[in-house]
């Protein structure tokens, strides 16, 4: 296997958080632009929460963890905590609570939370 390949497959968690961010950006510039219904944003917004649901499995609990945001507003979301930064960021965006009951198994969320 290249390391081209091995990184595809297996990216590291800086990869991770760094593409995270960046389709969460283009998913909210997506809901300005055309709404939240078009498929662009649909599909930023389902590519953000894939992305999220491979940085925890793949590194959760170690390297990052899910805490419930008490202080963002609207619907009850978690976020997604970096145990060291990454750049200046010391979490990977927010996950809708209902999203990740959907996505993740209950032994994934209970192992993912921080305790």
């Amino acid at each position: 296997m290249t390391d081209e390949t091995t990184e595809l497959l297996y990216p590291s968690v800086e990869k991770l958080v760094e593409e995270i961010v960046a389709v969460n950006h283009a998913w909210k510039v997506a809901c300005e632009l055309f709404g939240q219904n078009s498929p662009l944003s649909i599909s930023s917004r389902d590519l953000k929460t894939c992305l999220q649901v491979r940085l925890l499995r793949s590194y959760a609990p170690k390297q990052v963890y899910l805490i419930e945001d008490k202080k963002a507003k609207g619907e009850p979301v978690y976020s997604l905590c970096l145990r060291e930064a990454i750049g200046n960021r010391l979490y990977a965006e927010h996950l809708p609570i209902r999203i990740a009951q959907e996505v993740l198994t209950v032994q994934e969320l209970e192992q993912f939370k921080i305790i």
